[in-house]
């Protein structure tokens, strides 16, 4: 689906059925330099158990207009016009990496649109390394081979190939996308006392071989956040609903039944 905040065209996946007034609706947030895509073997599945579903490419991202939002706060702003234009209440909102900064810092903010919370490989604190910023900033095209060497656990293992591949195809995308991306989740400080702030019935779900979010950071987070349940699977890196699709999504429906 196509609808506008501030004039400009978002995209959203929702497998085809738009939104029922009826169902509860769940909000897919991908991570930096991501889209929609990540969330394919997601979306349809919990579309099928009687959900809403909507994979949104945040600003400049997917086949959203840009151009990127630059922090993590300003994104969550966007993303409460984005859900008062479409006028969604009680809402699951599940985020990967970046997306779990959005979703942290938007339940800070915005806690009475929400219902229940997933953090998918996420931190409160998600630093990135300054070569890394300065190759992405450059369009360098090493900056997604040291994201490939530090995020993701045995790629050969994505059914359908690397996501990366197929999103970040060119150096402005890693330059105009990716970079600006990476500098808001480095410069993003207020994690730990939004988390702790929360107060709805929140998940997290952790790849047990994530070098991009360590187990221990991880669990550091989610022990913050008050009525928390936590999964870890293993084998999996950081690409988890890719990795352990079927795995997660059915630990999510357990948590979204209780």
């Amino acid at each position: 689906m196509i609808f506008q905040v501030e004039n400009k065209n978002v995209h959203a996946s929702d497998a085809g059925k738009g939104i029922d007034p009826k169902k509860q609706t769940i909000v897919f947030l991908h991570g930096s330099g991501m889209s929609h895509i990540v969330w394919s073997l997601t979306e349809q599945f919990f579309s099928n158990q009687n959900f809403n579903v909507l994979s949104i490419d945040l600003p400049g991202h997917g086949n959203s207009d840009g151009p990127s939002l630059n922090t993590i706060e300003i994104i969550s702003e966007w993303l409460e016009k984005a859900f008062d234009r479409l006028n969604l209440r009680d809402l699951v909102l599940v985020g990967h990496s970046q997306g779990c900064l959005e979703i942290l810092e938007y339940a800070h903010k915005y806690q009475t649109r929400i219902k229940r919370l997933v953090f998918v490989g996420g931190s409160c604190r998600m630093p990135v390394h300054p070569d890394l910023i300065e190759l992405a900033k450059n369009g360098d095209s090493n900056a997604l081979k040291l994201m490939m060497k530090w995020g993701y656990e045995g790629s050969k293992k994505f059914i359908g190939g690397n996501p990366i591949e197929r999103i970040i195809q060119s150096p402005r995308d890693i330059s105009e996308i990716l970079a600006v991306d990476l500098v808001a989740c480095n410069n993003y400080s207020n994690g730990s006392d939004a988390a702790q702030s929360i107060n709805c019935p929140s998940m997290f779900i952790f790849g047990a071989l994530d070098k991009m979010v360590n187990l221990e950071a991880g669990k550091k987070f989610s022990n913050l956040v008050k009525n928390s349940t936590t999964h870890v699977i293993e084998g999996c890196g950081h690409m988890i609903m890719i990795e352990k699709a079927f795995e997660m999504r059915e630990k999510v429906l357990e948590f979204l039944q209780k």
